[in-house]
């Protein structure tokens, strides 16, 4: 008799969602064969919320034992049978929870009777038929897939859909009313080592601009812009600009990417020399080559200052001297900023899984 290995399934659904995450972020069109996204879709329009939670089950459950017939998912079913309830409790729903995925507080099997089959007979007296006649289309998709390969892409097929459902969803941030300067060095450190596509970087740095500019009544205004927004386009001479009387007091760009000389030369000639900027700064996450800082020391001469700070040291160093109090008006700047409707949920779970990492 088939007998599932817990914690294993657990690490399979994690690198399986890494992998959904992922190729969502980079196209949020779902990737499969017609009959499948389609039964998906279905499946995700219903609102019995049980009938996908099932369905991801019975991709763990394919996956981990290719002798487990996934339409019995009670042991008492037969020598193919499995347990579909201790996989959901012990798997499936802490994932979901965990992920902050709207999912259903107790046993998806709860929808249905005891000792159920997934089969066309289990159909009658459903409250919703098209949904449970999508989850069944699928799993007659996944008793066909004959390699894992095979099996996993159908897995990674239902995830996308629970992220687009995690995206769509309000994700309440965890906050925390008092950190140590020690604890925000570490959450800074591990956000900055998130994949963001750059987000991260500029949402603490414009933190803690406006912290500075509050803390210290500096009378800035301090802009910024979205991540891939052309600064051509939108006039702006960097990912950040602050300005102090409607004047340019600084720009700054955020980078994750190696600064190379021509990246420089670029930028001077685009940016800083068309808008008149005397004071730019790169704000990096890597050291940039000789030849970079010395192309931008060339410029100094000619009345502009281009410089480069590491984005780390630099936050971990300013919140070590602006007080107490000005550190927590950083966090609560940075959160505010991170709430937005336009930031991935991911990232947001991401900052929640960090603060109860600190306070465990």
């Amino acid at each position: 008799m088939p007998v599932i290995d817990y914690t294993e399934a657990r690490a399979e659904l994690e690198r399986l969602f890494a992998v959904a995450e992922e190729r969502f972020r980079a196209d949020p069109t779902p990737q499969g064969s017609p009959e499948a996204v389609e039964a998906v879709r279905v499946l995700f329009a219903s609102s019995v919320q049980s009938y996908r939670e099932t369905l991801l089950g019975c991709c763990i459950a394919r996956i981990m034992d290719d002798s487990i017939d996934i339409r019995l998912p009670y042991m008492n079913q037969g020598e193919a049978a499995y347990n579909g309830r201790t996989l959901d409790e012990r798997v499936i729903n802490p994932f979901l929870h965990a992920r902050e995925i709207p999912a259903s507080k107790g046993p998806y099997l709860a929808t249905f009777r005891r000792n159920v089959s997934f089969t066309e007979e289990t159909r009658r007296g459903l409250r919703d038929t098209a949904g449970y006649d999508a989850m069944l289309a699928f799993i007659e998709l996944l008793r066909a897939a004959g390699t894992q390969d095979e099996q996993r892409e159908l897995a990674i097929l239902l995830l996308h859909f629970f992220v687009a459902l995690r995206d769509a969803s309000n994700v309440t941030l965890a906050r925390i009313a008092r950190l140590s300067l020690d604890q925000q060095r570490r959450l800074v450190e591990a956000l900055l080592d998130t994949p963001s596509g750059g987000l991260l970087p500029v949402l603490l740095a414009v933190a803690l601009f406006q912290t500075l500019n509050e803390c210290h009544a500096l009378g800035w205004e301090v802009e910024w812009q979205g991540i891939n927004v052309a600064d051509r386009a939108s006039g702006a001479g960097g990912d950040i600009t602050i300005k102090k009387d409607g004047e340019t007091h600084l720009a700054i760009e955020v980078t994750e990417r190696t600064v190379e000389r021509a990246r420089v030369v670029s930028t001077f000639n685009t940016k800083i020399s068309r808008n008149a900027i005397r004071d730019y700064l790169f704000l990096v996450t890597r050291e940039p080559p000789a030849d970079a800082k010395e192309a931008a020391g060339q410029y100094f001469g000619q009345g502009h200052d281009v410089s480069f700070l590491d984005i780390k040291t630099w936050i971990v160093q300013v919140l070590g001297t602006i007080g107490t109090d000005c550190r927590q008006l950083f966090t609560r700047k940075f959160l505010d900023l991170l709430d937005q409707r336009t930031v991935p949920a991911a990232l947001k779970v991401r900052w929640n899984a960090l603060v109860q990492g600190l306070v465990a």
